[in-house]
């Protein structure tokens, strides 16, 4: 009986909390369902009316869409091949004592601290600027023409600035669970003859199985929703090359005022997101098992 009025206080204690997390979730995706069986322009206020699944149609049906996906999913997958490579090995460098290994760490995570609008923004101005960017000095220095990278390479240039900012969550996540082997195997292996490379595969990598996998679905789901850094280097451009599915949801919002057709956009990007997710968690669920 008191087993029962404890579950009971506990359930009533949470139902705040839970309630309101409902609402703060529910309460907006019903309004943007709604919106977007609705042919609504903001530039026409009044002319509301029911449409169905026209704006499901054009969204699917517009070569913007297609491009937008094949960014979207570019966008992840180079930045996680960037951030777990790079991570892997950042962290067995951090891992290796050497002098000053606590700034040198506290340096490596920096940059995830760094919000997504301002490293935008000092990667535009003062690393891919072709005028006066880190980059063009260099390749004057070299004698070489200097490269407007966000004009000429603007997908590359997002998935770089995207994989420096998610590249120390990587390594820190890595490195806690490197630092969790168990030396008594290094050194057995070492005693019985292998190499760096023999104990990387079959002892480190191995071992780094799990964090990388949970490192693959927390940034995959973050990776899915980049739009800052579109927004303040390359707004999309040119044309549709660095456009993904949030910033094309934005676009129709916000830029067009067709608040019906990125309803309709925003759904289906949660339902892809949605079927990301629940791949990755069973593929996680297969390797913890």
């Amino acid at each position: 009986m008191a087993t029962r009025h404890q579950r009971g206080l506990a359930r009533l204690m949470v139902a705040p909390s839970v309630v309101l997390l409902l609402g703060w979730m529910i309460v907006p995706l019903a309004m943007t369902l709604w919106f977007s069986f609705q042919s609504y322009n903001l530039l026409s206020p009044g002319t509301e009316q029911f449409i169905g699944l026209m704006n499901y149609r054009f969204f699917l049906s517009d070569p913007a869409f297609w491009a937008a996906l094949t960014n979207t999913l570019l966008i992840v997958g180079g930045v996680l091949v960037i951030t777990v490579g790079g991570g892997v090995l950042l962290a067995l460098l951090i891992d290796q004592p050497m002098w000053g290994q606590g700034i040198v760490r506290i340096l490596v995570i920096a940059p995830f601290f760094i919000m997504p609008t301002v490293s935008a923004l000092v990667w535009k101005n003062m690393f891919l600027n072709p005028v006066n960017g880190l980059f063009a000095w260099i390749a004057k220095l070299l004698g070489a023409q200097p490269v407007d990278f966000l004009a000429q390479y603007p997908l590359a240039s997002i998935i770089g600035i995207v994989a420096w900012q998610w590249l120390p969550f990587a390594t820190l996540i890595l490195l806690t669970a490197l630092q969790s082997l168990d030396s008594e195997q290094m050194e057995a292996a070492e005693m019985d003859g292998a190499g760096a490379w023999a104990k990387f595969t079959h002892l480190t990598l191995p071992h780094l199985s799990r964090p990388i996998t949970v490192v693959v679905l927390i940034e995959t789901i973050f990776l899915l929703s980049v739009f800052a850094e579109i927004l303040v280097t390359t707004n999309g451009g040119p044309g549709y090359q660095s456009t993904n599915l949030t910033y094309l949801v934005y676009s129709q919002a916000l830029l067009q005022f067709d608040v019906g057709g990125a309803s309709a956009g925003g759904i289906v990007a949660v339902i892809l997101a949605n079927i990301v997710a629940i791949f990755l968690m069973r593929l996680i669920g297969r390797t913890l098992d």
